[in-house]
């Protein structure tokens, strides 16, 4: 792939901020789009209560900001080769922080899920515009470090995300899960006007319409579909199996199409690359595998254990306490290592601690027990996840960095759709096919074997990713490295 041309760089005119000053303004603003959709989910009962309405409504508050999300995501590079990194970003953030002040004001279940909607339109452009950001602030020396100060928000919102959401409606309302975001965007707007890079995009880009109405749409339908069989745990009623074929056959028709258009949506000769084609290969696996099962965790600390949900959250730290610190090391180190053996290194150690997870699984396993097992699990998170998007994207030209992130993007939300499909449907099947969530720790362990699976067949990818440390590497030609933001310190 030919690097990007100078008139489409983004590289700032004056000295360039540093690397955690754009951090800071990133990490504010995907933290918000992260933490919004876990602290929500605690409250689907509390909603109902105060709307006097039925779960199955108040359901659309979290389906709502996940469908919008999904629709948004593609039209996102196109944007920002339009308008540039710094309009794009600080728009999300204006839609975000919107959302979230009327979300905190609605008056009815209608009302809600409306602004969640708008929320969620926000919310899809923050983290793949970010990531563009910190992509091209960094060198290929760099992208390691940028990565792991990508990968925070994603660990912090699931374990501080129930934690927060159940402390704001037991000590203020349900209200404040929305209003705390306002002081929080507002200070990431003013910080992304002072310190992002303002850099013109490209007028004549034009927007690949019929792409964007058949992968948008198709997005979105399929992961309702995913996600509401997963939530009744049956796929077999029309209104779950009609969106999610229908939006399988219009991603399907999407990428036949943008094979053949040189200026579609998102750059599928990406997938030439192979760094890139088996960075985003192990990703969608390990993330099948890791963030589909997951999602049983609460679960069985509150319906098996019988804890709280303030309780299942604190029991889960260990596993992103573990990640989150193996993750900053991590991400150095895939700077100077061969990223094949980092992130097959990773991969295998989360396999082990999910099998550890799986085979000591029960009714009353001691918490040290299974918080060691969380421990060596986020530890092989910690090694996996940033690294191998740091493989995937390390060494691509300026132009190339919206179609990357958003694909990145992609893939990671449809891979955590069909994860949480397929784990609630193993969970139902080991159940007896019961539509409630199990009493009993075993059906909870055989389910968990498939994370294991699905974390041994990431390995094959990985094992495909550069065996060079990156240090070691080719340099990228003069013509990509003078459009790339310098890092300093």
């Amino acid at each position: 792939m030919s690097p990007a041309s100078p008139a489409h760089s983004e590289a700032p005119a004056a000295a360039p901020p540093r690397l955690m000053a754009l951090a800071t303004v990133v990490i504010l603003g995907s933290i918000m789009s992260v933490l919004d959709v876990t602290v929500v989910n605690v409250a689907m009962h509390p909603l109902a209560e105060h709307f006097d309405t039925s779960l199955a409504t108040i359901q659309w508050v979290a389906s709502g900001y996940s469908l919008s999300l999904a629709a948004v995501i593609p039209v996102t590079a196109w944007a920002i080769g339009r308008f540039g990194t710094k309009p794009v970003y600080m728009t999300a953030l204006v839609l975000f922080v919107a959302g979230s002040l009327l979300a905190g004001l609605a008056w009815s279940p209608g009302t809600l899920v409306a602004f969640r909607v708008i929320q969620g339109l926000g919310g899809g452009m923050i983290m793949p515009t970010g990531m563009t950001i910190m992509m091209r602030a960094a060198t290929p020396e760099t992208t390691g470090r940028m990565m792991s100060i990508l990968g925070i928000p994603i660990l912090i919102g699931p374990l501080a995300g129930p934690i927060l959401g159940g402390w704001l409606i037991d000590a203020f309302s349900w209200r404040w899960m929305f209003t705390i975001n306002v002081p929080v965007g507002a200070l990431a707007l003013v910080l992304a006007a002072r310190i992002l890079p303002s850099v013109p995009g490209s007028p004549g880009r034009r927007l690949d319409l019929p792409g964007l109405l058949m992968l948008s749409p198709g997005l979105a339908g399929f992961i309702y579909g995913l996600s509401t069989g997963a939530e009744r745990r049956d796929f077999g009623s029309w209104d779950v199996l009609l969106p999610a074929v229908a939006g399988l056959a219009l991603v399907t028709g999407f990428l036949v199409r943008a094979r053949r258009s040189p200026a579609g949506l998102i750059d599928l000769r990406l997938y030439r690359n192979r760094s890139f084609a088996t960075g985003a290969a192990t990703l969608s696996l390990f993330v099948v595998g890791y963030f589909g099962s997951m999602l049983m965790l609460p679960m069985y600390f509150q319906v098996v254990r019988g804890e709280s949900i303030t309780a299942s959250g604190l029991l889960g730290s260990p596993l992103a306490l573990s990640a989150g610190i193996t993750m900053q090391f991590s991400g150095r180190l895939s700077d100077r290592v061969s990223p094949r053996k980092l992130v097959a290194s990773g991969v295998a150690l989360a396999a082990l601690g999910m099998a550890l997870l799986t085979v000591q699984l029960s009714d009353d396993l001691a918490y040290w027990r299974l918080g060691l097992s969380l421990a060596v699990l986020g530890t092989g998170v910690g090694l996996t996840i940033m690294p191998t998007m740091a493989a995937a994207t390390r060494g691509l030209s300026s132009e190339e960095a919206p179609s990357a992130s958003t694909a990145l993007q992609i893939n990671s939300q449809t891979a955590a759709s069909i994860g949480m499909a397929f784990f609630s449907v193993m969970l139902s099947t080991g159940a007896g096919g019961d539509s409630t969530v199990p009493h009993h720790a075993e059906p909870f362990a055989d389910t968990y074997a498939w994370a294991v699976v699905f974390m041994l067949a990431a390995l094959l990818p990985a094992l495909r990713l550069p065996l060079r440390a990156p240090s070691a590497a080719r340099p990228v030609d003069a013509g990509t490295a003078e459009q790339r933001t310098p890092v300093h310190g």
